[in-house]
C-alpha cells in the first residue's frame, strides 16, 4: 500500500520505532532487576526465571493475536493500544505483593508488547516506498536497540535510588504517550479486510514453504540473539559487575545498531538475499571468534562486531515478510511467524545453560555458529527475492 503522504510515513516510522523501543527497554530491564525482585519478594530461583519465561509466553499470544486484529481493523488503532496495555500492566507490577500478582500483570504486559513487532514493520513498510522499504524497516528494528541500550543504561543508574518499584512505575509514561502517537501520526491509512488473515499463510503450497522458511530464519534470530544477549554467563565466567555487564550490553547493542542500519542500506540496494548471505557469513565468523575471547577488551570489542552480524539481520525482516505477503496478512504474517521463532528461540539461554554446564564456554559459544550456517541455507534454497517490489494485496498489486 503506497502513499503520498511523505509527512504520514514519517510519523507512521517513529510511531513504530518507539513501540518496539517499549518491547527491548522491558525485556532487558527485567533481566536486571530480578536480583532484586527476588531478594525483595522472597522469590525461589524458579519462580525468579519463570517471572521472564512467562513474559515470553505473553508476547507470542499477544503477537499472534494482534497480528490478525490489525490486519482486520486497522495498524494504528491496534498499536495505541498494545502499548497501552503494556504501560498500564508494568506500572501495576510496581504495587505487586508477591509471585503471583507480579506473574499476572508480566503476562498481560508480555502480551501488549508482543503485537507491537509485526504491526509497526507492516505499518513502516505499507507507508514507505519500494525503493526506501528495507530501510524504513530497519529503523523501526533500531528502536528495540535504543530500548536496549536506554535499559542498560538507566538501571544501574535509577535502580539504587527509586528500587525496582520505582523502575516498574516509569513504565507507566508510554501509557501517555499512546494517546500522543495516536493523535500525531492520525489517520490510518488501512482498509479493513473481510478476510481471515491466516489463511494466506499457508494458502497454497509455495505459500507453506515459505511460510516455513520465514519461521526457521525467525527462530534463528531470535535464538542467537536470546543466548548471546543474556549478560548473566558474564558474571559467571567472567566475574562481571552489574555495571560491566551493562557497558558490555551497551557496546554489543552500539554494534548491532549499526549492523541494522548497514543492512537496510544493502538491502535496498543490492538486494534482500545478498544482504543476508554476507551478514549470516560473518554472524558464523564472528561467534566463533568471540567464543575464543577471554579479556575485558576484547570480549567489549567483540561483542560489538559479533552484535553487528547477529542482529544485524534484524534490519531485513520487516521488508521480506512484508514484500512475500499480502496486506491483508501483512500484520498477521510479521507477527505470527516472528513470534512463533522467538518461541523457539527463548529455548536459547535455557539450552545453551545445559550445553555450558558440560562443556567450556568457547564450546557452547561456538555451538551457536552452527545455526547462521541453517539460516543461509534456508535463504538459499527458499527464499526469493523482491527488492523494489510493490506492496500488495490479495487481488493484485497495489499503486
Amino acid at each position: 500500500m503506497k502513499t503520498d503522504d511523505r509527512s504520514y510515513a514519517k510519523r507512521a516510522l517513529v510511531a513504530s520505532a518507539a513501540g518496539y523501543a517499549l518491547d527491548g527497554f522491558d525485556l532487558l530491564i527485567l533481566g536486571f532487576l530480578l536480583t532484586a525482585i527476588s531478594s525483595d519478594l522472597g522469590l525461589t530461583a524458579l519462580q525468579g526465571s519463570s517471572l521472564i519465561s512467562f513474559t515470553l509466553l505473553g508476547l507470542v499470544a499477544g503477537g499472534i493475536g494482534f497480528g490478525i486484529l490489525s490486519d482486520r481493523i486497522g495498524r494504528i488503532k491496534v498499536l495505541t493500544f498494545t502499548i497501552l496495555l503494556f504501560a498500564v500492566c508494568t506500572g501495576l507490577c510496581a504495587l505487586s505483593q508477591g509471585y503471583w500478582d507480579l506473574l499476572f500483570f508480566r503476562i498481560l504486559a508480555g502480551v501488549g508488547l508482543g503485537g507491537e513487532f509485526g504491526i509497526g514493520m507492516a505499518l513502516a513498510a505499507e507507508a514507505s516506498s519500494p525503493e526506501r522499504r528495507a530501510r524504513a524497516c530497519s529503523y523501526v528494528s533500531l528502536g528495540w536497540q535504543s530500548g536496549v541500550m536506554a535499559a542498560a543504561i538507566a538501571t544501574p543508574l535509577l535502580l539504587p535510588l527509586i528500587g525496582w518499584r520505582g523502575m516498574f512505575a516509569v513504565g507507566l509514561l508510554p501509557a501517555f504517550a499512546s494517546f500522543f502517537i495516536r493523535r500525531w501520526v492520525g489517520f490510518d491509512n488501512y482498509k479493513q479486510t473481510k478476510f481471515f488473515p491466516l489463511k494466506f499463510l499457508v494458502k497454497d503450497k509455495e505459500t507453506c514453504k515459505i511460510s516455513l522458511a520465514i519461521f526457521i530464519l525467525c527462530a534463528v534470530q531470535n535464538f542467537g540473539y536470546y543466548s548471546l544477549m543474556i549478560p548473566a554467563y558474564l558474571g559467571r565466567y567472567f566475574g562481571y559487575s552489574l555495571t560491566r555487564s551493562a557497558i558490555w550490553t551497551v557496546c554489543t547493542g552500539l554494534g548491532m545498531c549499526i549492523g541494522i542500519w548497514i543492512f537496510g542500506q544493502l538491502a535496498d540496494r543490492v538486494g534482500r538475499r545478498k544482504s543476508f548471505f554476507l551478514f549470516q557469513a560473518g554472524a558464523v565468523l564472528t561467534v566463533l571468534l568471540y567464543s575464543q575471547l577471554t579479556t575485558p577488551f576484547s570480549l567489549l570489542a567483540g561483542g560489538a562486531l559479533m552484535g553487528f552480524f547477529v542482529n544485524g539481520m534484524l534490519g531485513g525482516y520487516g521488508a521480506l515478510i512484508s514484500e512475500l505477503y499480502p496486506t491483508e496478512s501483512r500484520a498477521t504474517a510479521q507477527n505470527v511467524l516472528f513470534n512463533l521463532g522467538r518461541s523457539v528461540g527463548v529455548l536459547g539461554p535455557f539450552l545453551i545453560g545445559i550445553l555450558m554446564e558440560y562443556t567450556p564456554f568457547s564450546i557452547a559459544i561456538a555451538f551457536l555458529s552452527l545455526i547462521y550456517l541453517l539460516g543461509f541455507c534456508v535463504v538459499f534454497f527458499f527464499i526469493p527475492e523482491r527488492k523494489g517490489v510493490p506492496v500488495f494485496s490479495a487481488g493484485g498489486i497495489e499503486e
